[in-house]
């Protein structure tokens, strides 16, 4: 049987204001497939838009005003040896180059936290769009 490491994340990064929720997710989702030096992962969680409070009179937002999204969930780095400051570093750099890939230079790189378990529980948005990773043993989030 491998060993497994599961952590709780929260990712947040800008994104262009024609992008996709749902595909922001399946980005996510996709992108932690193989991390670091090659060992697997597998994600599941949920993505939400983290906009800026608006007045009615300041709607809609300027266009081309870049989004913020975020995305609560848990990933499983599957194999021995792995810590969790080791693998919350290979998924921002996995993610970095990924958002970066699909959405060009946003002006700053996306943010990824190791944070509580029940922080995920409790702070998720209803709602928040559901993704993981097809072979994500956690769909129950």
């Amino acid at each position: 049987m491998l060993d497994s490491l599961i952590v709780p994340l929260f990712v947040t990064t800008d994104l262009p204001p024609d992008a996709d929720l749902a595909g922001f997710g399946e980005l996510l989702a996709e992108t932690v497939r193989e991390l670091g030096d090659g060992y697997p992962g597998s994600l599941a969680g949920r993505v939400f838009w983290l906009d800026r409070p608006v007045l009615p009179e300041q709607r809609p937002a300027a266009e081309g005003e870049l989004r913020f999204a975020g995305m609560l969930g848990h990933l499983t780095a599957t194999g021995p040896g792995h810590t969790v400051r080791e693998v919350v570093g290979d998924v921002r750099r996995a993610v970095g180059a990924a958002v970066t890939a699909r959405y060009g230079d946003v002006g700053v790189a996306p943010a990824v936290f190791a944070i509580r378990d029940q922080d995920v529980r409790e702070r998720t948005p209803d709602t928040a769009l559901p993704l993981h990773t097809a072979t994500s043993t956690l769909s129950h989030l």
